[in-house]
């Protein structure tokens, strides 16, 4: 959270300076068509009002839980497939050091999962599986971490949006009773520029609902994948210890 109030703090300032340089820049008449047209499109989504900060503090904060989870989720939920054939024939003989460190050099989910198999061995399978499955769950619980607030801020940047338009179209009206002047310009403009809050709303609102069900998927397919590992690696262990049974 220390880093993510950093980033924050920092595009508050750069959002500043910004909006400063543009009022700066709108003051003073610009010749070539093309940058007036750009100035224009920027000024544009100045209009937005007051709102627009809240809102672009959520598109940033989206932003980096999107990229830091993505990155976090593809990285710890890389599948090795020849994980277990690489432990197997140390795994019957009984070397439980080289295991370890094949688990250990693994780093991601999938391999903390194994690791926890490996520990257990010895205790009754039913055991097994049921610590074996409370690691996969602390690893999707890691994953799911901060996932929450992409939820929320699908439902907050709309709203923030709605807001800023319906107090747009109050401080029309109120101007309307107190000038006794209705005129479809003032009208017409006033609303455009405050419609500019309710379409950032939703944009970034459609991001974070996009990003929250995009993780989640990646999530999804890692607790199936690792349904099967633990399958595998119960046969895995299973199976020696019943050819030794039958030999007896």
């Amino acid at each position: 959270m220390k880093k993510h109030l950093k980033y924050l703090i920092s595009f508050v300032m750069i959002m500043v300076a910004t909006i400063t340089i543009a009022q700066i820049a709108s003051a003073k008449p610009l010749e070539p068509a093309k940058l007036t047209e750009e100035m224009s499109a920027f000024s544009f989504i100045i209009k937005g009002g007051f709102f627009l900060i809240p809102i672009a503090l959520l598109l940033f904060y989206t932003l980096i839980v999107i990229v830091e989870k993505f990155r976090y989720i593809r990285r710890v939920g890389k599948y090795n497939k020849n994980l277990l054939s690489e432990i197997k024939l140390n795994l019957q003989a009984g070397n439980m050091t080289p295991v370890l460190d094949t688990l250990e050099r693994d780093q991601t989910a999938f391999g903390s999962v194994v690791q926890e198999g490996v520990l257990t061995i010895g205790r009754p399978i039913s055991e097994v599986e049921s610590n074996m499955e409370k690691m996969a769950n602390i690893e999707i619980g890691k994953m799911e971490k901060s996932l929450g607030h992409l939820g929320l801020i699908a439902g907050i940047a709309p709203t923030l949006g709605f807001i800023g338009t319906i107090s747009g179209v109050i401080k029309i009206f109120y101007s309307i009773s107190v000038t006794e002047n209705v005129s479809i310009g003032n009208i017409s403009g006033g609303l455009y520029e405050k419609m500019i809050s309710s379409g950032s709303g939703l944009i970034v609102g459609i991001i974070a609902f996009a990003g929250y069900h995009l993780l989640n998927g990646m999530i999804d397919n890692y607790s199936l994948t690792i349904q099967k590992v633990n399958l595998e690696f119960v046969n895995l262990i299973q199976r020696p210890s019943n050819g030794n049974q039958e030999k007896k």
